[in-house]
């Protein structure tokens, strides 16, 4: 009787009722948001292939995103949170991302390997590569003057 009464005290504590969150005010259309995290993901990517050259530009991926797609951060929490409350709607926004990034994953195969294709056909042409950097009449090296610049900078 004992042991009865510990599990139902456990199971009466141990359930509670979870309410769904609220419809925002400002809350992102789905295929808005599907874009936006479609970004997110895109972004999240770059960043982990080259993340030293992302922040040696100071580039900030998510305001970027924020910017483009005219949201801030607190909004696009607050739509996701709601829309991660109703797992089924969730699901099916993560399967039709997972098929755009595919759509994009072959085409940029297909791109690549037409370059590759391209490079293979072409003879290759003695290319002259200009150095960036000079010996200054000290003798120390400092960078050109001539160094193209980004145009993000």
């Amino acid at each position: 009787m004992k042991y009865i009464s510990i599990i139902v005290l456990i199971v009466l504590f141990g359930c509670q009722s979870v309410s769904k969150p609220e419809k925002p005010d400002n809350l992102i259309p789905k295929e808005k948001m599907m874009d936006i995290m479609m970004d997110s993901y895109l972004s999240n990517a770059a960043r982990s292939v080259n993340n030293r050259k992302v922040r040696s530009y100071g580039l900030k991926l998510d305001s970027l995103i924020y910017a483009k797609y005219n949201v801030d951060s607190l909004q696009f929490a607050n739509s996701n949170t709601y829309y991660a409350a109703d797992l089924d709607t969730y699901e099916e926004m993560f399967k039709t991302i997972e098929e755009r990034l595919g759509v994009l994953k072959s085409k940029a195969d297909s791109i690549q390997k037409a370059n590759a294709n391209d490079k293979d056909a072409t003879p290759e042409k003695d290319e002259e590569v200009t150095d960036t950097i000079e010996e200054t009449e000290a003798g120390s090296l400092v960078p050109s003057i001539n160094t193209i610049q980004d145009s993000i900078e």
